[in-house]
């Protein structure tokens, strides 16, 4: 019989052979030194950290709000269980859009931290043609705090006693009704609100919700629609009345008021806006966890929860992987929440 076997291959093609296999093992061998070049300064940085010096937490609004609240709460325990001073430092303005960038550009080396709400993460990408960050690619999820319900105020010494009452006004008197917002969780339902009852009303941009709170206790805008933490003090001083809440269902903070859907017939909206702490992109896995621990542990203590739940907001934390998904999620909310409303990007 004829043989059929592979004849061997004849010297030359040996030699091709091992010099494309000594050729394959110098660029590995020569690789390595720039991979380990690469991971070096992400190693150096997460021993080092926190010693080296302080660390920030920026956040998006100002003194009073729920950012500000709950970022010193943050502050305290990092603190406490870093070892390491940590400031707060505000930086409010363009809807979030300052402190943002502030945190994106940032090194990644654990000594910024960014205390936000979906202001910045869900609907700004959705309010603005252009922003100076993506709210992706630009940060790190480090852990979810909690939702905070929006509620809808009005000056307690108007007669005003439900939304009815406001909107009745509003066409009694076209022309003179606005609204106060320092936030997209407070911007998005007063216009759903004016467009859906066909109310003639003008908005007004704030740097924060105390300012705006402030003008219409004041009398210089008709309503307001701001967090529930940050209304408590206008409201146990009798110069705010709160009317109506924000989300889909009535919240079990403020179960006596109805929500926007049930007081104005807006159907098929709802929104809850949430708090979380992000890092700058690329930070370090080991800076990741250690502050996520830190927060969550925080958030799970029982005084902490009711201390939470006595400034309007429901606890909700979550770690790195569970938060990168709801803020990838919330995106999609807020694109459909803020088309209802017919607010138009800038």
């Amino acid at each position: 019989m004829p043989d059929r076997s592979i004849p061997n291959p004849p010297p030359a093609t040996h030699r091709r052979r091992r010099a494309s296999l000594r050729a394959v093992l110098a660029l590995a061998l020569a690789l390595v030194p720039a991979l380990a070049a690469l991971l070096a300064p992400a190693r150096a940085v997460a021993q080092e950290w926190p010693a080296a010096r302080p660390l920030r937490i920026v956040i998006a609004f100002g003194a009073g709000s729920a950012s500000d609240i709950y970022a010193r709460m943050i502050a305290e325990r990092l603190q406490k269980g870093l070892g390491q001073a940590v400031i707060v430092e505000s930086r409010p303005g363009a809807s979030g859009q300052i402190a943002a960038e502030a945190v994106a550009r940032a090194p990644a080396d654990g000594y910024t931290l960014f205390v936000t709400t979906n202001t910045t993460h869900s609907a700004n990408p959705f309010l603005f043609r252009r922003l100076p960050y993506d709210p992706i690619r630009d940060f790190t999820p480090i852990a979810r705090v909690g939702y905070f319900p929006f509620v809808l105020l009005v000056d307690a010494a108007r007669p005003w006693r439900s939304v009815a009452d406001l909107i009745a006004h509003a066409k009694a008197n076209p022309g003179t009704v606005s609204y106060a917002y320092s936030s997209s969780a407070g911007q998005i339902p007063a216009a759903a609100l004016a467009i859906a009852t066909r109310m003639d009303a003008v908005g007004i941009a704030y740097k924060a919700s105390p300012q705006a709170l402030t003008d219409v206790a004041g009398g210089q805008a008709t309503f307001t629609i701001v967090d529930l933490a940050t209304s408590q003090p206008f409201v146990k001083s009798g110069r705010l009345r709160p009317l109506a809440v924000t989300p889909v269902e009535r919240t079990s903070l403020a179960p006596d008021l109805p929500t926007l859907r049930e007081a104005a017939g807006l159907a098929d909206f709802g929104v809850t806006a949430w708090l979380g702490v992000f890092g700058p992109a690329g930070l370090p896995k080991p800076i990741v966890d250690r502050i996520s621990a830190e927060v969550l542990a925080l958030f799970a203590q029982d005084e902490v929860r009711q201390r939470m739940v006595a400034t309007g907001v429901e606890p909700a934390p979550a770690g790195p992987a569970e938060f990168e998904a709801f803020v990838r999620a919330q995106l999609d909310v807020w694109e459909r929440q803020i088309r209802i409303a017919g607010v138009k990007p800038e």
